[in-house]
């Protein structure tokens, strides 16, 4: 038996990157997993890739109506949802003197109001299916600021308190859902690869990112996704409304 065996769980933005090792630890550990993803093509192709309790289903978190319909696919096929990992996110650079309005507010519509969208559609069909789990995704960034992410760091810091909020209430309501966020560091993804290799040195920011970590090193996806599964699990039952800091000490440094 699996660490979440039988559990359904529904993953935004698991085409790539931190969701899609994600989705893949939850499937090993016997769950059923639907991402969720506005990149169909990539989508598809993850959920081929990683087998038949893999499931794909398009989806722009920014929509409240898009969100309605998703729930509703989920509970119409699978007949229930254990699980909700609020992964989708994006990255906004610029400070305060660059930014434009339209960014910073865009900014908050992917990394907080989509949270707050997922976890509101999502808790009737987790409570009516026993309870379980919500997962929302911060990060270090939320802790530690940096004077060219203005919106990003905003952003992130107000997961971990949206989280709090949503998960007080759950206990109130004795629904059974549980409600965390996870708060990662910089992880060595697709993505960030890709902006490795789109600086003048990569090499030389390769080495400042890992520096940038106390541990020494930049994070693997699978360091997440370990976190992913516990929370997930049975075994995190008792586990709250906290943010839990994978980032190989930055947020400390």
């Amino acid at each position: 038996m699996g660490r979440v065996q039988d559990k359904v769980v529904l993953l935004t933005g698991g085409a790539m990157g931190l969701g899609k090792a994600a989705a893949k630890a939850l499937l090993s550990q016997g769950a059923t997993v639907i991402i969720s993803d506005y990149n169909a093509e990539a989508g598809h192709a993850t959920a081929a890739e990683l087998g038949e309790r893999c499931h794909f289903i398009e989806q722009d978190v920014t929509d409240w109506a898009r969100w309605g319909a998703v729930i509703a696919e989920v509970e119409a096929r699978f007949g229930r949802l254990d699980v909700l990992v609020n992964n989708a996110a994006i990255t906004v650079y610029g400070s305060i003197a660059d930014l434009s309005p339209e960014d910073f507010r865009r900014c908050f519509t992917f990394d907080v109001d989509s949270i707050f969208m997922g976890c509101k559609a999502a808790i009737p069909l987790i409570a009516k299916s026993g309870g379980g789990s919500i997962v929302n995704f911060s990060s270090a960034a939320g802790v530690k600021a940096n004077a060219d992410l203005a919106a990003y760091n905003s952003a992130k810091a107000a997961v971990p308190m949206l989280t709090k909020s949503i998960a007080l209430y759950c206990a109130r309501e004795r629904n059974g859902v549980r409600v965390n966020c996870v708060q990662p560091g910089t992880i060595l993804t697709p993505n960030v690869e890709s902006v490795i290799a789109g600086t003048p040195d990569p090499d030389a920011t390769r080495e400042a990112f890992s520096l940038a970590q106390p541990i020494g090193r930049m994070g693997e996806p699978e360091d997440i996704a370990h976190l992913i599964v516990y929370l997930a699990s049975d075994e995190s039952k008792f586990a709250t409304g906290a943010a839990f800091a994978v980032d190989g000490g930055l947020s400390m440094a």
